[in-house]
């Protein structure tokens, strides 16, 4: 049989433990069950080695190839849920209250354990293949608690590979392209104080929401008066509060929450700078004062040309070239997957789901159907770049 027929010959198994990491969710650095199941199963496959704890609860696994060789390839999987109420009604839903599998993350960390059964059993590759089942990826910054904790030193990759499930379109097609192909991300908080009062006597304060208002208004005039028209970022304010829950109280006070997304280092670091001179400008002019912090938890995904060539062929040896898309347009949304591709050459598929909710959402659920397909790439990608 072939890879893809011999995975398809055991998806009841896959499937049985993507449903049982669906019903025992973890947020992030709290995947007790998830990186129980993985140490479990990969001890159970012979793995030449397994660590755990690694950035918290991070697990990694090494498998020898039947052939010697210097060369190692690092495959990833991200095993965090999201603090969301889930709505499916599958008779697998969430045992945790407010907290669900609702990007999919679940079915990742079981195409990368069905990767890890079907390579164990032949070893049919030349040098090493090392597992990464990473915590914390929903912005809690697992994959930099995994490099801050000697990852890439311990376990050094020559290329490194992930990948992400994408409802919406269709099932079993793989997208990817060379360079830019997911954003920086920058949370930021900004504070204004200024000085209450009575609504009847307004000349006697200093209006905090009036300079909230003004600011995320301005704010916007960043990307538009700012950036390169052939760069691109975004501006949102999520968060905006200001008052005490009076209609006759003007607020001394109000809070602005967001986040920055660009596709270019030096882009952010502009935004920021133009965000943080807004904010400061605007209340300055009114009377107040404005403090601003960042979070800076994404960097841009960029992903290796050389990669994305393997990466490509083993998707086209998976599904078919008319199946394979190499000029998929860049995504504003983040993966901290992004933090090991700094280091290490790599490349980010997306593996079309079909219909169904979008991530994020709580009537998301992973598509079963496509755990196949995505275990047989990986296994691709491992023959062809340890051949």
């Amino acid at each position: 049989m072939s890879i893809l027929e011999d995975i398809a010959a055991q998806q009841h198994e896959f499937v049985g433990w993507r449903h049982d990491l669906h019903a025992n969710p973890g947020l992030g650095f709290e995947e007790s069950f998830a990186a129980e199941l993985v140490e479990r199963k990969l001890r159970e496959f012979g793995f030449d080695e397994v660590h755990a704890g690694i950035g918290g609860t991070g697990v990694v696994g090494v498998l020898h190839g039947q052939r010697p060789s210097n060369r190692t390839i690092g495959l990833r999987a991200d095993m965090d849920a999201l603090p969301i109420a889930e709505e499916t009604g599958r008779p697998y839903a969430s045992k945790v209250p407010g907290v669900m599998h609702a990007c999919g993350h679940d079915g990742h960390t079981a195409t990368l354990l069905a990767t890890a059964w079907q390579l164990s059993r032949d070893r049919d590759f030349a040098g090493k293949v090392v597992f990464i089942f990473q915590p914390a990826e929903e912005g809690l910054g697992g994959a930099l608690a995994m490099i801050e904790d000697g990852l890439l030193e311990r376990f050094p990759c020559d290329r490194i590979y992930a990948y992400h499930n994408y409802p919406g379109v269709e099932r079993d097609h793989i997208f990817t392209r060379s360079g830019r192909i997911m954003a920086g991300c920058s949370f930021f908080t900004i504070r204004i104080q200024g000085r209450g009062g009575h609504a009847a006597l307004p000349h006697t304060t200093v209006d905090a929401a009036q300079v909230a208002s003004n600011t995320v208004v301005t704010a916007q005039s960043i990307v538009a008066r700012n950036l390169d028209p052939n760069e691109a970022g975004i501006v949102s304010f999520t968060d905006v509060y200001a008052g005490t829950n009076s209609h006759n109280v003007i607020p001394d006070k109000a809070t602005m929450k967001g986040c920055l997304r660009y596709f270019d280092k030096t882009v952010g670091d502009l935004m920021k700078q133009r965000l943080e001179e807004v904010a400061k400008g605007i209340a300055g002019t009114y009377g107040a004062e404005a403090a601003i912090e960042f979070d800076d938890n994404f960097v841009p995904l960029i992903n290796d040309a050389d990669a994305t060539a393997v990466a490509l062929a083993a998707a086209v040896e998976t599904v078919g070239a008319d199946r394979v898309h190499d000029d998929v347009a860049p995504f504003t949304g983040s993966e901290d997957f992004a933090y090991m591709t700094e280091r290490v050459p790599g490349n980010y598929v997306m593996v079309g789901a079909g219909p169904g909710a979008m991530p994020h959402n709580p009537a998301f659920d992973f598509n079963d159907e496509i755990l196949p397909t995505a275990a047989s790439y990986f296994c691709r990608l491992v023959r062809i770049e340890l051949a």
